[in-house]
């Protein structure tokens, strides 16, 4: 601490930062200055905000530590410190940031004049939940194990089922556009309690709308995704 010739000693200059909970804290200027850094260029490491502070990483422990408790700013690994007050946290934008196209797995189809029966060894034989039904440049519907197992508790012999009794008609068919943000894919599969969406476009072919298949987003993806986003992977 500095010490005047009078002995009085000097002040931390402090300001009182607007708190977005509605709170008032005492923050230094040191502080403040931080605080300004990760709002304008977060997510920023520590060793960041110390070298456009000309000072060490070491120094800036006990100003990062008060801010991080009062939820002034936060941290996340390998990303660095991000501002509470305003934007999207930098986890969710990369999130966000990811499409279905980045993600999707390759599409598993049944001909359109299969039965019910040849979908269902198709389902176990791939080790998957969600057929479609078609050809890739023309995608009439969904087969969903659920489908199947309904159709099989009527006791009904699969066999003698049509594929196109067991699928909603392709007016209703929900789907995902190769370009579509993860969280918005995830939300449909919550919404409409379903396992899978196709990925593709319907596009107008000779005045008649078809559905161009360009791959699949089942729960899988999305756990493999989170996984992958835990691990620093992507």
């Amino acid at each position: 601490m500095n010490i005047s010739q009078t002995g009085a000693a000097k002040a931390v200059p402090v300001c009182y930062f607007p708190y977005e909970k509605g709170d008032n804290m005492q923050l230094t200027s040191r502080q403040k200055e931080i605080t300004r850094i990760v709002r304008e260029n977060g997510p920023i490491t520590g060793e960041m905000i110390a070298e456009r502070l000309h000072v060490t990483r070491s120094a800036l422990r006990g100003d990062l530590a008060v801010l991080l408790s009062g939820e002034v700013i936060a941290a996340r690994r390998r990303l660095g410190y991000y501002y509470l007050g305003g934007g999207e946290d930098p986890a969710a934008a990369e999130i966000r940031s990811c499409t279905a196209e980045s993600c999707m797995s390759r599409p598993v189809l049944v001909n359109a004049d299969s039965n019910a029966y040849d979908a269902a060894v198709l389902l176990f034989t791939e080790d998957i939940g969600t057929l479609f039904v078609g050809k890739e440049d023309d995608v009439l519907g969904v087969v969903s194990r659920k489908a199947l197992l309904k159709s099989a508790m009527g006791r009904e012999d699969l066999a003698k089922v049509p594929i196109s009794m067991v699928m909603p008609s392709r007016s209703k068919m929900s789907y995902a556009e190769p370009d579509e943000d993860m969280v918005s894919i995830a939300q449909k599969l919550i919404d409409y309690e379903i396992d899978c969406l196709p990925v593709g476009t319907f596009k107008d072919v000779n005045g008649e709308k078809k559905f161009q298949l360009k791959g699949r987003i089942s729960k899988t993806n999305i756990t493999r995704l989170f996984l992958e986003l835990g691990r620093g992977k992507r």
